[in-house]
């Protein structure tokens, strides 16, 4: 599988990184540990985590993602071959992150809790991509590339990118992290980032984690270019819309085991006009002769600023599908077709 380089720093990871939100909810310790067997049998070597896993977040599953991922490091032996990436939560009213029943936001405390607990849970010493899972301020709209601009109120104890970018420097001197990134971010904060580590001794991030997918491109309007001019990789979540680009909940189709039927947590892809772009892009994929889900991966691999696909899956064999998007290249003719739908439908789900 191709490899690409993470950011600035002397990193390879996989086109395609194994997403791991379902572990200990949707899917098993033991379907867990299989699909990183087969990843990784098949050239990922990038696995994408968080403290917040599995989804949906409640007290009662929180670091179980974590804690299974390092029963398979112990067991497998990889933990030197894998690129390992999780995520530390940013503000929230969620209080269930600490012991001490504290709300979550980025100061040094929450943040050093948070790493040891992660690497206890990951049985490992070092975390190779820490990344903030989204911002200590409050944003615009979760994601933060609205395509419509609402204000957000000011925290008044809102805990600077400086400040965070400093308690990261102090995890990477101490062995505990190698590199940091971001998720769920604008490109203002990208940009903040970026300079305050050309400005003060403190890690630059390597990558971005946000939504893209042929019915999200609003990482385009801004995101790209600062992700191609200042080398911060795009490491894309979401790129099938939460199964929606699949075709499986087409004509309100409801699949037994599915995200949607389980939890209707999927408002973000609910609209009329993402039903017919969902339409549009599943009526291409068949008259190209294309797994839709794997043109969809392939078209987000395909972009210049992306550095790897996040894929997840419940069941084996949609991992399967998924990873065998790796090796597929759109021609022209199918991404000018892709251009022309959402040309006419737009980001419908940003």
């Amino acid at each position: 599988m191709e490899q690409r380089r993470l950011g600035r720093t002397d990193v390879q990871v996989s086109t395609l990184c194994l997403g791991t939100m379902t572990f200990g909810e949707q899917n098993s310790e033991a379907e867990g540990h299989a699909q990183m067997d087969y990843a990784f049998e098949k050239g990922i070597n990038f696995l994408d985590a968080a403290e917040l896993y599995p989804i949906p977040a409640k007290k009662e599953t929180q670091g179980r993602t974590e804690r299974i991922i390092g029963t398979w490091f112990r067991n497998s032996g990889h933990r030197d071959q894998v690129v390992l990436a999780t995520k530390v939560v940013g503000r929230t009213v969620m209080d269930w992150f600490r012991d001490n029943r504290e709300k979550g936001e980025l100061n040094r405390k929450q943040i050093e809790f948070a790493v040891d607990r992660s690497l206890k849970n990951l049985q490992t010493d070092y975390i190779d991509l820490y990344q903030i899972h989204w911002p200590d301020r409050n944003v615009s709209g979760f994601g933060s590339n609205p395509s419509r601009w609402q204000d957000a109120e000011a925290v008044e104890d809102e805990n600077s990118i400086q400040s965070t970018l400093e308690i990261m420097g102090d995890l990477v001197k101490a062995g505990k992290v190698r590199h940091i990134g971001v998720s769920n971010e604008s490109a203002w904060g990208t940009m903040r980032y970026v300079t305050t580590s050309e400005l003060y001794d403190v890690p630059r991030i390597a990558s971005i984690q946000n939504a893209y997918s042929m019915v999200n491109r609003t990482f385009e309007t801004g995101l790209a270019e600062v992700s191609r001019r200042e080398n911060v990789g795009l490491l894309a979540y979401s790129s099938l819309a939460q199964g929606y680009l699949t075709g499986k909940y087409r004509h309100g189709a409801l699949p037994t085991g599915a995200r949607k039927t389980l939890f209707n947590k999927m408002q973000r892809y609910e609209h009329p006009r993402t039903f017919e772009a969902v339409d549009a892009y599943c009526a291409l994929a068949k008259e190209a002769g294309l797994d839709p889900a794997q043109m969809a991966i392939a078209f987000a691999k395909s972009r210049s600023f992306m550095t790897s696909v996040i894929i997840g899956a419940t069941r084996m064999e949609q991992l399967e599908t998924d990873i065998a998007a790796a090796d597929l290249s759109l021609n022209e003719d199918v991404l000018g077709k892709i251009d022309a739908i959402h040309q006419e439908f737009g980001n419908t789900a940003p």
